[in-house]
């Protein structure tokens, strides 16, 4: 279940300054060589993916290769059964990660990317993925170039992605019942039974309209490419300051795929004539029921998330390679 995310009183860091690349397809990403860098990841934190053997050798090769270069290694406690040899590593929560550590390796798949992203997002750590898992569009490192790549992003040599997050509340009354973050999308959907849900949308306060459907998608451009796209939505740029909210296959067929400004404020409300209980999920991973009247405000987080890719990093090639784009069936 979702639980209630404490308030707490934060010391960001200030934001990176992305520059605008030129192109038809503008980018947020930027090239930089910044020997500096070598000195600034000397803390690197690592969050691994439970109960995967074959993430075994990666884990074993990466601590190795970190206490080469030197560095200070915080374990989360899902690396620790994995590793062989963990003298010289310190065990650390996700939080301790999040408020120490320069530079957050996320070995897994997606699903340990997401994870992770919404426990260090706060704190503006960078995030670097290892690609352990099957499809991988946020973890961009293969593990066979794992040591050459991370040689690269020590010296200073990587590529820069901030992505936008959403910041989601379940109201009950005037009552906030749950409350959290995602980087690809929130869902409400029917919870245990095959019954469309009635529900009400708004955006910015102004009504939009009352659907009946299998439940909505509200993604991020991040999260265009997941659970909004099997829905028949678009695929948004990462660059993109915008929110698509995609239907579940509505009883209307004039319902469609709708994208908004990433600042509108979405609500979504369980209508009262609705005789099927909903659930909202966040990233599909944080779930919480959700009762008649219930009501789920969704908005872009303020704090973006900080990714780090390697040299020659390219979104339109990892859609082509990862969508299978050109190939002869």
């Amino acid at each position: 279940m979702l639980l209630l995310r404490p308030l707490l009183s934060r010391n960001p860091r200030p934001p990176l300054l992305i520059a605008h690349g030129p192109g038809p397809i503008p980018s947020r990403q930027d090239f930089h060589h910044n020997p500096a860098m070598n000195q600034h990841f000397q803390t690197i934190g690592i969050i691994a993916k439970t109960g995967d053997q074959p993430l075994a050798d990666i884990l074993d090769a990466l601590v190795s290769h970190l206490r080469h270069h030197q560095r200070h290694i915080l374990l989360d406690s899902s690396a620790i059964p994995w590793l062989s040899d963990t003298v010289g590593c310190e065990t650390a929560s996700r939080e301790q990660i999040a408020a120490r550590a320069d530079l957050a390796i996320i070995a897994g798949g997606d699903g340990t990317f997401l994870a992770a992203a919404r426990t260090l997002v706060d704190t503006g750590v960078p995030l670097l993925g290892i690609n352990a898992g099957r499809l991988g569009f946020l973890v961009d490192v293969s593990p066979h170039e794992m040591l050459g790549r991370l040689d690269e992003i020590l010296s200073g040599l990587y590529v820069e992605d901030d992505r936008h997050m959403l910041t989601a509340r379940v109201m009950r009354g005037d009552q906030v019942v749950a409350e959290g973050d995602a980087l690809n999308d929130v869902v409400m959907h029917i919870r245990d039974v095959v019954r469309m849900i009635e529900f009400d949308t708004w955006i910015n306060g102004r009504f939009v309209n009352t659907q009946r459907a299998d439940g909505m998608v509200v993604a991020t451009p991040t999260g265009s490419t997941a659970y909004a796209l099997s829905g028949g939505g678009p695929i948004l740029s990462p660059c993109l300051e915008a929110v698509v909210l995609v239907p579940i296959c509505p009883h209307g067929l004039s319902n469609r795929p709708l994208v908004v400004p990433a600042g509108a404020r979405i609500e979504i409300a369980v209508n009262e004539h609705s005789r099927t209980r909903a659930q909202a999920a966040l990233d599909g991973q944080d779930t919480i029921d959700m009762e008649p009247l219930d009501r789920i405000i969704i908005e872009s987080k303020p704090r973006k998330l900080h990714l780090i890719h390697p040299t020659g990093y390219d979104y339109l090639q990892i859609l082509r390679v990862k969508l299978g784009w050109g190939e002869q069936p």
